[in-house]
């Protein structure tokens, strides 16, 4: 059985436009709102399948404007370019934290394979270079 954690602080920091998640197993992530934005649990970003996903461009100056708890599971996201459907469970947000190397890596890919480049620094590399990890997880549990 998966287990299932949950945040115990949640900040927006909109300054540098990232969400900034604790959760209960002492995981901390640092999430941009523009990958955020790119991997939203929405049908108009996701589709109805892998064929009707929709890829997401220009995205590199989007910022969160309101969050809005959805009872005991999930956060609403209301982004600045209008964009606020789906809802970010605390596991996807878990899984976003946790494999952001992976999915920024595919999202370049897939930009580029559809000819278009982001325009402006890359969020990750800002927050590494800032000191800041997005990823932090908690050690692995003894056996």
């Amino acid at each position: 059985m998966e287990t299932r954690h949950l945040p115990t602080e949640i900040n927006l920091h909109q300054q540098s436009r990232v969400l900034d998640i604790n959760y209960d197993d002492g995981a901390h992530f640092r999430l941009p709102c523009e990958y955020l934005r790119v991997y939203s649990p929405s049908a108009a970003v996701r589709g109805h399948s892998a064929q009707t996903a929709r890829l997401q461009v220009g995205k590199e100056q989007v910022g969160i404007t309101r969050l809005e708890q959805v009872g005991s599971y999930a956060l609403k996201v209301y982004f600045d370019d209008g964009h606020h459907s789906g809802l970010y469970d605390w596991q996807y947000l878990y899984q976003l934290g946790s494999g952001w190397q992976v999915r920024w890596q595919d999202y370049l890919v897939r930009l580029a394979a559809e000819g278009h480049a982001r325009n402006g620094p890359d969020p990750f590399a800002n927050l590494l270079a800032g000191g800041e990890s997005p990823s932090e997880l908690p050690p692995p549990a003894a056996a």
